[in-house]
């Protein structure tokens, strides 16, 4: 196993302070190998980290390799990475499709005076005490950090919406949390989830549209279909911190200038800070851009167990409830899937 970072679960250990899993322990773990007793339903950052550090003890880890790009062999593939070359007959990427952060090109962004951070950069509102804040973005990492702040002594927040998100609550109302809900709703017919999902959105959260967070036309499983965008999974407390507008939601940003920000209803800001949570983007055309698996778009023209060469597999590139464990078991089809095409028993 290859890993560009210094250390096991580098990207965990990156995210902010309060940051817990959106998907509850029992869909959260790795193949066989469930979480300690005593984990609560949805794992901290750090007991997530710990967990996937004693995981790796297991396994032989090739820390501070970074891969560069892969080539096709006389047999099999090499991967020239910044240790050196390594040959295999198979290759698996799971490199995520939240691999490289993304900040907008916005008009102005090098002028404005204040500081721009990336969400995977942001930890705590040590920093923002006192000020205010424009966080862009209404995803998951974007309310919490907006609630993180909020709660945390800026003297105002903002969010950007741009687009309404599907918003859920990560545990709604009794003893199901709704990750388990999501699970069997993927396999539903889509008008059937989406309604079901729209009865429990409007019962958990009811009207936000007076706050600027309506409900958009388009449903959760719908718009995972097809743009692959997962809904918000958010705690009640960031619902009513929007309601009580400790969290103020403006329109998307248009442009920056040396002390603000322009925005797209034409409305004006001048924060002292923003915090991007921009997404990310899949970044994987340097190391396969060449060999002519990836569609327009980036994205892997074939995952899981149909590789997308001969040897050449891709784990992890699919948005789906639950994501972290439904990676853990594509990642056990494709091992098993290889063992067959190399006449293992297993």
């Amino acid at each position: 196993m290859l890993d560009r970072a210094d250390q096991v679960a580098a990207s965990w250990r990156s995210r902010y302070d309060r940051l817990r899993l959106n998907t509850s322990r029992q869909l959260s773990h790795l193949p066989g190998r469930r979480f300690p007793k005593g984990t609560p339903l949805f794992p901290s950052r750090d007991q997530y980290v710990a967990y996937l550090q004693e995981q790796a003890a297991a396994l032989d880890v090739r820390l501070r390799t970074a891969a560069q790009r892969i080539d096709q062999a006389e047999q099999g593939w090499v991967v020239h990475t910044s240790s050196g070359d390594y040959q295999a007959a198979q290759v698996v990427l799971a490199t995520g499709f939240e691999n490289q952060p993304y900040i907008p090109d916005w008009l102005g962004r090098d002028k404005y005076e204040g500081p721009i951070v990336h969400s995977s950069a942001y930890r705590n509102p040590t920093p923002y005490e006192g000020k205010s804040a424009l966080v862009v973005g209404p995803g998951c990492s974007g309310m919490e950090i907006a609630y993180d702040l909020a709660s945390g002594g800026a003297s105002r927040v903002w969010l950007a919406v741009r687009t309404p998100p599907n918003i859920l609550l990560r545990q709604s109302p009794g003893p199901v949390p709704g990750d388990w809900l999501g699970v069997p709703l993927l396999h539903a017919p889509r008008r059937f989830a989406d309604w079901f999902t729209r009865l429990g959105q409007r019962s958990d959260l009811g009207d936000l549209s007076p706050y600027g967070l309506p409900f958009p036309d388009e449903g959760v499983f719908a718009r995972l279909d097809r743009l692959g965008v997962e809904p918000t999974i958010v705690d009640r407390e960031v619902i009513e911190a929007v309601k009580e507008r400790r969290i103020e939601v403006v329109a998307g940003v248009e442009s920056l200038d040396d002390s603000g920000v322009e925005l797209a209803d034409g409305s004006r800001l001048e924060p002292e800070a923003i915090v991007c949570a921009t997404g990310y983007r899949r970044h994987l055309e340097p190391l396969v851009g060449h060999l002519g698996v990836l569609d327009p778009a980036g994205r892997p023209r074939s995952t899981g167990t149909e590789p997308a060469a001969p040897g050449l597999w891709f784990v992890g590139f699919v948005p789906r409830p639950a994501a972290l464990g439904a990676m853990g078991k594509e990642g056990k089809r494709v091992a098993r899937r290889i063992a067959q095409l190399r006449g293992s028993p297993r």
